[in-house]
């Protein structure tokens, strides 16, 4: 009799531990068809609800089971970053194949005096002839730092390049862009005058280094990708 319990007592044991077992196989192989669906889904083309925010609702599969459902809610897609701006990302691969950021003619007309020694005194500039009125682009990205009156040339705008440069637009007939604001290279920063000491319409650029030394502006223009005509005077 003894000897019967003994029997009995261990057969519910083992049917406890297979019964636990097969619970422990139906939950892995329930993870595991949860995982090939959600697979199957991504495959399919099934669109996924992706929350705006670390605190919104969970990855969501629409129609989905709730095994399913359950899986994809531990699922974390990396954030995409934004499409750059095609004007940035033209700049951005010159940069890489030139070493130098993205660089303009100022005005679309002939040189008529260059930088050095003019009529007995230091010509520090480089000038660009053109009629009044006449667009001058920003040779380069940066700041500006002043848009004003100014000795000798009657009206000028200064520009803080972003490679520590200062570029100097003199003579000009209009300004049109104000102390801080941000301009990149080819925007139209003032217009072509005859104001200050001038002997005809054209705009005088000057390229101030770092240390406000003043270097020769066909160099640095030609340095950065500027195709520039020889000088006529």
């Amino acid at each position: 009799m003894h000897k019967t319990k003994q029997l009995a007592r261990g057969a519910s044991i083992a049917a406890h531990g297979r019964h636990r077992a097969e619970s422990d196989l139906t939950k892995r192989a329930g993870i595991a068809g949860a995982a090939v669906a959600a697979g199957a889904l991504l495959a399919g083309g099934t669109q996924l609800v992706t929350p705006a925010t670390a605190d919104a609702a969970p990855l969501q599969i629409p129609g989905a089971p709730a095994e399913v459902q359950q899986f994809a809610s531990q699922i974390q897609l990396p954030e995409l970053p934004p499409v750059p701006d095609l004007n940035t990302l033209g700049e951005q691969i010159q940069a890489q194949i030139t070493g130098h950021a993205l660089t303009v003619k100022p005005v679309n007309g002939p040189i008529t005096s260059g930088f050095g020694a003019r009529w007995g005194a230091m010509h520090a500039g480089l000038d660009f002839a053109g009629p009044i009125g006449a667009p001058i682009h920003s040779v380069s990205n940066g700041t500006v730092i002043e848009a004003g009156p100014a000795s000798g040339f009657g009206l000028w705008v200064r520009v803080k390049q972003d490679d520590g440069t200062t570029a100097v637009y003199g003579h000009v007939n209009d300004m049109l862009v104000r102390a801080g604001q941000r301009v990149n290279a080819g925007d139209v920063i003032a217009t072509v005058g005859n104001r200050g000491n001038s002997t005809g319409p054209h705009l005088h650029l000057e390229i101030w280094q770092p240390n406000g030394q003043k270097s020769d502006p066909a160099i640095y223009l030609i340095r950065h990708g500027v195709s520039l005509p020889s000088t006529d005077a």
